[in-house]
């Protein structure tokens, strides 16, 4: 009986994988992910009781006392509960990203991250398809959130989108078509944070720490719930502070393109952040260099 060593000579370079290969894997790897938030109910309910309770309570209570003024992409005074929506879905956004880097450490742990990176795909390729993964979850959270505050008279504006044959998309449809692409980079951009923390953390029980460490400084030192210029009239160290917040050039991006306008310092400022944070988790998760290569490997749990 031949063995698989007689047929096949040692110094045979590895089968090349096509395009339906990467295509079948990338798949795969997204799907898995949807399906895994669809089958945890109690996610999903998380993710919007968090932004409702701050719309419908938090909103209530603040209307008289944070009135907004009349501030870019604003065309008019708004209610507070207009100004904080987009702040919201950044908040949505950003705990889901953080929820997928909880995942990964699990998998981590349990060695089913060891699974998937061993296989014949370059990591890249597979971090940036979980990461993809992430963001489709997070678009998902996110425009369910919006049709919620939609049926409470919160609309975003913005000009109507022309589509042909004299008809167009009016408000506040035309709002949440043209947020999409921001919405993609804001994933993305705090998505890959996530996933670069998650090399970082080493234990499902250190995850609480980065969650008052590193979630909530960013989320409350940001345009989320409050203009920045009121920030700057009581303290101008924390208004820079708040200015070069990942999460407000996030935020910022999202409200501008609620309003069907494009904000260019927030473009770049998340693309810039995205791919520092990108390339960091992808030097994180080289199992000779980075951090995870440290510890024994993707699977293992080391110290």
């Amino acid at each position: 009986m031949t063995t698989a060593s007689a047929t096949i000579p040692a110094d045979a370079a590895p089968p090349r994988l096509g395009p339906a290969a990467y295509l079948t894997c990338f798949s795969g790897i997204v799907w898995r992910e949807v399906l895994r938030y669809l089958h945890q109910r109690e996610r999903f309910l998380s993710a919007l009781v968090r932004p409702l309770v701050w719309l419908f309570i938090f909103a209530a209570g603040f209307r008289q006392t944070l009135g907004v003024s009349i501030i870019p992409p604003y065309e008019s005074y708004v209610l507070y509960e207009v100004f904080v929506t987009p702040g919201l879905v950044g908040m949505i956004q950003l705990f889901n990203a953080m929820q997928s880097s909880l995942s990964m450490v699990y998998d981590r742990e349990t060695g089913a991250m060891r699974t998937l990176l061993v296989s014949p795909f370059p990591r890249s390729f597979l971090l940036i398809s979980k990461l993809l993964g992430g963001v489709a979850v997070s678009l998902l959270q996110v425009y369910v959130f919006l049709i919620i505050a939609w049926y409470w008279e919160i609309e975003p504006g913005g000009p109507p989108i022309p589509i042909g044959f004299g008809l167009s998309i009016p408000a506040p449809w035309n709002g949440y078509i043209t947020a999409l692409p921001a919405l993609i980079l804001a994933g993305l951009m705090l998505g890959s944070l996530a996933l670069f923390m998650s090399s970082v953390i080493k234990q499902l029980e250190n995850f609480a720490g980065v969650m008052n460490f590193v979630i909530f400084p960013m989320f409350f030192a940001s345009s989320a719930l409050y203009p920045l210029w009121r920030i700057r009239e009581s303290s101008p160290l924390l208004y820079e502070i708040c200015r070069f917040n990942p999460f407000t050039q996030a935020v910022e991006l999202i409200r501008f393109a609620l309003y069907g306008q494009f904000e260019w310092t927030s473009f770049a400022s998340c693309v810039g952040f995205t791919a520092v944070f990108l390339l960091g988790a992808i030097y994180a998760y080289n199992p000779s260099k980075g951090l995870i290569g440290r510890r024994g490997g993707p699977g293992g749990g080391g110290a």
